[in-house]
């Protein structure tokens, strides 16, 4: 905690002047005490508890305390939000989500998740959505009115589901959107990887990525897309989902049509496994961090904690009404209690 005005911390001298007050008050009253001869009618005075008579005092102390910080301005560092700051959620969509090691499955423990970090987020935070499974969609554009993302999850299901897991162009794709969002021409991806590490999406654009598997089809590797993001100075958050014995069930002579699983799967188990390992080495090259969600619980921990973090940057909040409102409230009920529990004559 800093001040703004660390001087008039000077102030809480008021306090030991305030005891050192009450405690030659006190040896009056004892003085006084020691004259008066009627005993009966002096226990009837002082009546009540002993100890309690310096509860309002206590309290007393800690209002003009809480008063002095106050009027010193106190400041404390938190994470305030950050203008222009934009997240790109990346949703693998693939077959292989359906798979309900997760429950209720993957993609519905993956869209509660999702509504649970807009929750978090500033309301001034500029989100957007990709869904991908053989190639990116954009579901939703970067866009601070957060109700148009949660309408993009209820039918984010309904996303082709066929073709694979293409996890590099899903991340080419959310750093060509997030680099719209803050107005810098994307320009040729491909050449993106030689850029300046220094761009205007530094500190402003972050890629919340979620899959539960290996590549499997795609024009980019998944490490030449977070050679893309950590060229334009873009952290990815990635979340592995799905437990090391996760199983997709094709019904008989069904199933194949997604995630990279052919036909003659029709009637097995096909075992669905995710890859922490390529995502957690994304997240190690751009600067992000890395989640394994093996419940439903935990995943919707990663994005609680991830949405009370990003779009924001460490600054300083006043809490002065805070102190000052405190005083306010242990002054007023040290004063009641006197009142309460002071002596009466009879």
């Amino acid at each position: 905690m800093t001040f703004e005005r660390p001087l008039l911390l000077l102030t809480l001298l008021v306090v030991p002047l305030a005891v050192a007050l009450y405690v030659l008050a006190e040896r009056r009253r004892m003085r006084y005490a020691i004259r008066f001869t009627n005993l009966d009618v002096l226990a009837s005075v002082a009546g009540g508890g002993y100890r309690r008579r310096f509860i309002p005092l206590a309290l007393f102390l800690l209002a003009l305390a809480a008063l002095c910080i106050g009027m010193a301005r106190p400041r404390h560092t938190t994470l305030v939000p950050r203008d222009r700051a934009t997240v790109i959620l990346v949703i693998d969509v693939s077959r292989s989500m359906e798979a309900k090691d997760v429950k209720p499955n993957r993609i519905g423990a993956a869209a509660a998740a999702v509504r649970t970090f807009l929750d978090r987020v500033p309301d001034r935070l500029q989100v957007g959505l990709i869904a991908f499974a053989g190639d990116p969609a954009v579901a939703s554009p970067p866009t601070t009115n957060h109700d148009l993302v949660r309408q993009s999850l209820d039918t984010i299901e309904w996303f082709p589901s066929f073709g694979g897991t293409a996890i590099g162009d899903a991340l080419a794709a959310a750093v060509k959107l997030g680099q719209q969002a803050v107005g810098r021409p994307s320009g040729n991806l491909a050449s993106a990887t030689t850029a300046a590490p220094e761009t205007q999406t530094q500190g402003l654009v972050s890629i919340l990525f979620l899959s539960d598997g290996a590549q499997t089809r795609g024009d980019l590797e998944p490490l030449e897309g977070a050679d893309l993001a950590k060229a334009a100075g873009i952290p990815v958050y990635t979340v592995a989902l799905g437990t090391p014995n996760g199983v997709l069930n094709f019904g008989p002579g069904g199933g194949g049509g997604g995630g990279g699983f052919p036909g003659q799967f029709g009637g097995r188990r096909v075992p669905v496994p995710p890859d922490p390992e390529t995502l957690r080495a994304i997240a190690v090259r751009t600067g992000g961090q890395f989640f394994a969600a093996q419940s439903a619980k935990s995943l919707q921990s990663a994005y609680s904690k991830l949405g009370s973090r990003l779009g924001r940057k460490p600054g300083q909040s006043e809490i002065t009404y805070g102190f000052l409102a405190a005083g306010a409230l242990l002054l007023v009920t040290a004063g009641l209690l006197s009142a309460l529990w002071s002596p009466r004559l009879p």
